[in-house]
This record gives structure tokens, sequence and C-alpha cells, in this order.
């Protein structure tokens, strides 16, 4: 009899803690309050994990219908709210391949690579330009870098011919023959930005931003208030870094097409991406196919390095590709320009 009463206690307990779960989940990851950035920084199908766990623990507590109803909610929960499910809606996409990125529509595709690099530290003694270099990218964004490694990279890329600028501790690499014919940096802060102007040998100009947002914040003691306050402010900065680069490439280059991407060190689903909505495509979400998170390298729970473009380029494949140089993935899109 006791027995029985508690498993009915325990059971009704993981359905409210569940339920209560899901409505904080909800509305954190649609509402995405800053004061609740610490909450979701987790992946909501982490999230989801736990509350599948009350909800299924509950039914072996209660045998009851609500608890299966409850698995279910969470279960399409996960399937429409985390990023690495809407792949699924480019099923019948193919991946990048290996060599040159070809044709489509007659035009030549423009493949565009993006790496943090870690500057080094997996293996100083090898960069991972051998890794990079059987893409055959047209162009490359490097982050934590030293200058020596965007040359040593550039050279082995495009046997000593590729062009190439390096800011901070980011750097930008084109191949043979194409050329970088502006710099434009922010003047003063310690902003990671990077945008430069790329020509090709036909005649076509478009801009090239390269980011290295602010490192997120990593603590994840939610029992501590300090553990919100820094998330928030965390998120912030980044907000903050993002607009003063848009506002530059806006200031210096209106209408012109543009390619941005980098470590955003934020998830696709963090509201600094609403600052890219309106003029930019991610070609993940447009093209990808795959697991595309990209941090940390070996078991990524974070999509937070991304290629984005204006709408002059239709992303025709993108894919995320592992490394053993660096503990992030490197991101692989083919671009196709406009005619």
């Amino acid at each position: 009899m006791k027995s029985s009463r508690f498993r009915r206690r325990a059971g009704w307990l993981l359905i409210g803690l569940s339920l209560l779960l899901h409505l904080l989940t909800i509305y954190a990851f649609a509402r995405q309050p800053d004061k609740l950035a610490a909450f979701t920084v987790v992946p909501i199908w982490a999230w989801g994990g736990v509350g599948l766990f009350c909800s299924i623990t509950a039914f072996w507590f209660l045998r009851a219908p609500l608890s299966l109803v409850i698995t279910g909610v969470w279960a399409m929960t996960v399937l429409l709210g985390a990023d690495e499910a809407r792949v699924i809606a480019n099923l019948g996409k193919s991946a990048p391949v290996p060599g040159p990125a070809g044709f489509a529509d007659g035009r030549p595709v423009l493949r565009v690579l993006t790496l943090n690099c870690n500057y080094f530290k997996y293996d100083p003694l090898k960069s991972p330009a051998a890794d990079i270099r059987r893409w055959d990218p047209d162009v490359v964004l490097l982050q934590e870098v030293h200058p020596h490694h965007v040359r040593e990279i550039a050279d082995l890329l495009y046997d000593g011919e590729g062009d190439y600028r390096i800011y901070m501790t980011n750097g930008i690499v084109t191949r043979s023959h194409w050329r970088i014919q502006r710099e434009v940096n922010p003047q003063q802060g310690n902003f990671r930005v990077q945008q430069v102007t790329v020509r090709r040998p036909d005649g076509m100009e478009f801009e090239v931003v390269n980011l290295h947002l602010t490192s997120a914040a990593t603590d994840l003691r939610l029992w501590r208030r300090d553990c919100w306050r820094a998330h928030r402010i965390n998120r912030q900065v980044r907000l903050r870094e993002l607009a003063i680069a848009l506002t530059i490439l806006d200031d210096t280059a209106p209408g012109r097409p543009v390619i941005l991407g980098g470590d955003f060190n934020a998830p696709p689903a963090d509201p600094i991406h609403s600052l890219l909505k309106p003029d930019f495509v991610d070609a993940f979400s447009a093209a990808g196919t795959g697991w595309g998170n990209t941090y940390q390298r070996r078991i990524p729970i974070h999509r937070i390095d991304q290629i984005h473009c204006t709408r002059y380029f239709l992303p025709l494949r993108c894919a995320a590709v592992t490394t053993r140089r660096s503990d992030h993935r490197m991101v692989v899109a083919d671009l196709l320009p406009g005619s």
C-alpha cells in the first residue's frame, strides 16, 4: 500500500517537473531573453533529454497515458526546436566533395571555408593547410591564428601565389590570381572583425567579413546568480560586436554582395543572429547536410562556426568537416553567385 502511494506521488511529481521544464524551455528558446542566456546556452535537445527522462520515468511509476502525451510533446519540441533537426528540410541536397567546387547553371561555384585554428595548439608542427587544401577553397576565413600561420596556410594552399590579409588574430586568404582590393577594419576597440574586398579574375567584386566574436561564457553553475549575470553580459557583448561589424559593412560597401562568416561563439538560435536575418542567408540552414555542429570537434554540440551570405549568392552545398589540427570543425560552403 505504501509502495503504491509512493509510486503515484513520485510519478505525479515527475510529470509536474517535466511540464514545468517544458514551459520554461518553450519560453526561453522562443523569446530568448538575455536574463535566461545561461539556460539557452545549453542545447534544447539537452533539456529535452531531461524532460523525456522525467516523463518516461513517470510512466514507469504511473502507467498513465498523460506521461506518454508529455513524452510525445517533448519529442515534437526537440524535433521542431533543435537546429540539428533543420537539415531534414534539406533532404535530397548533396554535400560538398573534395576538389574544385565546379560549375552550376554554367557559372563557376564559389567555395568558402572557415576554421578556428586554435593557434595550432593541437599540433604546433603541423598546420591544417593539408586538410583545407583538399577542398580547394576560393576564400578561407581563419580565426585564432598568428600572422605567420596565415602566411604559411596561404603559401601551402596556393603555392605562394595566394593573396591574404591579417587583422589581430583573424586572417583571410584567397586563391592565386584573385586579389584583395581593400581592407576595412575597426579603428578602435578590441574587435576581432575583419573586412576585405575580393576581386575575381573576371572582375566580380564582393565583400568578405571574417568574425571572431567574444568567447562564450562557459559557467553552468545555474544555482549561482553570478552565472546568470555572466551569461547575460556575455551575450550583450557579442551583440554589440556584430552590430559594429554590420555598421562598418553598411557604411563602406552598401549594396555589394557579401560573404560573412567565422566563429560566432553563439549557436544559430542565439538572438544576435536576428541582426543578420534581414539581409543574410545561413548557408547551412539553406543547404547543409549531416551533423553541422562544429565545437568541440570530437563531440560537437554547438554550431558556432558559420557562413552567411547576402541573397546575391545561392547556397548550393554546406557541411561541417572535421580536422585533427583544431578543436573546431571547419565549415565548407558552395555558393553560386548571381548572374
